[in-house]
Order: structure tokens, then sequence, then C-alpha cells
């Protein structure tokens, strides 16, 4: 979980940099039934349309020169949080910002990947 909120978090930093007034907020938001975590920022933003390629390797959005990164944060993130149980997806607006939001199974519940069913100890 680390190197996902790390990814998200250097993402905000790198595509606010140009703002005249940077913002980045991370947070929990309670919707419906689970509890939704977020890194939001006013940076560059990308176009929505495009949202479910930022979570391919080398998919990028902005150029190597608007924006340094080798195109695979976003896809370490999304491995990082579907290995883990949960989902994340991307909203955005160019100039307007990104917001980043992935949810994880509550506490107690661990994914299925993740369960391990041993044979019998022998008699």
């Amino acid at each position: 979980m680390r190197l996902a909120l790390g990814n998200l978090l250097d993402n905000a930093w790198k595509y606010t940099r140009d703002a005249a007034s940077a913002r980045i907020e991370v947070g929990v938001e309670c919707l419906e039934t689970e509890r939704v975590f977020f890194v939001k920022d006013n940076g560059a933003g990308f176009d929505p349309r495009y949202a479910a390629r930022l979570f391919r390797a080398f998919e990028r959005l902005h150029s190597e020169k608007e924006f340094e990164g080798t195109g695979i944060g976003l896809t370490i993130v999304h491995r990082v949080i579907t290995k883990h149980g949960g989902r994340v997806w991307a909203e955005g607006e160019p100039g307007a910002g990104a917001c980043f939001r992935f949810t994880l199974p509550e506490a107690g519940e661990p994914p299925a990947a993740y369960v391990v069913t041993l044979p019998p100890a022998p008699a």
C-alpha cells in the first residue's frame, strides 16, 4: 500500500507543479456500503474519455516534455489495489485536476486471492 499511495502522491505533486495555488487532498469517504479512499489535486488533469488508459503500462496522456515519468506508476497502483481485493478509478478534467479513488476490503476480510487452504496435518 505504501507503493500505491507513494505513486498517487508523487503524481499529485508532479501534476500540480504549475498550478498557481497547488492543492492536494488525501482522505476517505463513506459511499453507500464502502469506504472510498482518494488522492485529489487541482493540477493538469486529463480528458475523462481516456481515464481507463491511465492504468495501462506506458499509456501516457501527457507528453514526456510536459511531465517526466515512465508511464508505469498508475499501473503499479492498479496492481497493488487489485491484489489487495480493491478497485481503483480516476476522474479528471483538463486544467481542473484529477481525483484517484480506490476501495479496499474491510479489515478482517482478506481477498480470496490471499486465502490459503492448508492440507490437514499428518496423523
